[in-house]
């Protein structure tokens, strides 16, 4: 009995044990106080980092309006470097087209040029037939004679110019052109006779003409050999003596 009344006691009485009344919260109350929560810390923590910006010297509404301003003058200076380029390729344009024009000059002086030295020959070749007509002179001659190298190894151009003197009476000269090339390849000398016995009758070789005529060819050698002289030799047709020679030496 007495067990029992103190084990009363200490449920129901002075040193029972302390119970606590509380409220219950939902809880979606919990995680929507806990988000309003975050929110206001967030936009507290910006509030307070653009405060001390703003207290430290920057603003970001005046960098945005920097920025703006800086976009509107890149697109200005574009638009300047657009138009600048515009003139420049234009300028280009001219100028290419003003070296076109020099270089068509320059083309027209040489052809003018050219046509004027061949304007003194043949005011130098009738002096000569006035003179030879003066003179009742009847012969042959080779005049300016020339020999270069042309563009392809061992090959070489000729030029000359072919006189003679009153033929009205004796009709047109009718012959041949030779050429005798003097070559040295390997310490050696040799005699090259163009164009060679096969081809002796050529058509480029062949001459007929009055009072005077341009010559003008080319013939080729072994482009290692080395070419010193070379003599022109016209004949008459059926004659087999030359009526007329002229050597020239390269170089010289």
């Amino acid at each position: 009995m007495a067990t029992g009344f103190k084990k009363f006691r200490q449920r129901f009485g002075i040193s029972a044990p302390k119970v606590a009344v509380r409220t219950h919260v939902p809880w979606y109350l919990r995680w929507l106080l806990l988000a309003v929560l975050l929110a206001f810390s967030v936009a507290l923590a910006a509030w307070m980092y653009d405060a001390g910006r703003r207290f430290a010297g920057f603003d970001r509404s005046e960098v945005q309006d920097e920025l703006v301003n800086l976009r509107s003058e890149l697109d200005s200076t574009r638009g300047e470097l657009s138009k600048l380029r515009a003139i420049a390729n234009a300028a280009e344009s001219k100028m290419s087209i003003e070296r076109t024009a020099q270089t068509k000059l320059a083309q027209q002086i040489r052809l003018l040029e050219q046509d004027n030295a061949r304007l003194r020959e043949d005011l130098a070749i009738f002096e000569s037939m006035i003179s030879a007509d003066s003179g009742g002179a009847q012969a042959l001659s080779i005049q300016r004679l020339k020999v270069e190298p042309d563009g392809l190894p061992g090959e070489y151009r000729f030029k000359m110019l072919l006189l003679t003197g009153n033929r009205r009476d004796r009709g047109d000269f009718q012959g041949r052109l030779e050429l005798l090339v003097g070559v040295q390849q390997e310490g050696r000398n040799a005699i090259i006779v163009v164009p060679d016995r096969a081809a002796v009758d050529a058509p480029a070789f062949k001459l007929a003409f009055r009072n005077f005529y341009r010559v003008e060819g080319t013939f080729r050698v072994d482009p290692k050999a080395k070419v010193g002289t070379v003599q022109v030799r016209i004949f008459e047709t059926g004659a087999a003596q030359a009526k007329a020679t002229q050597s020239v030496t390269l170089g010289s």
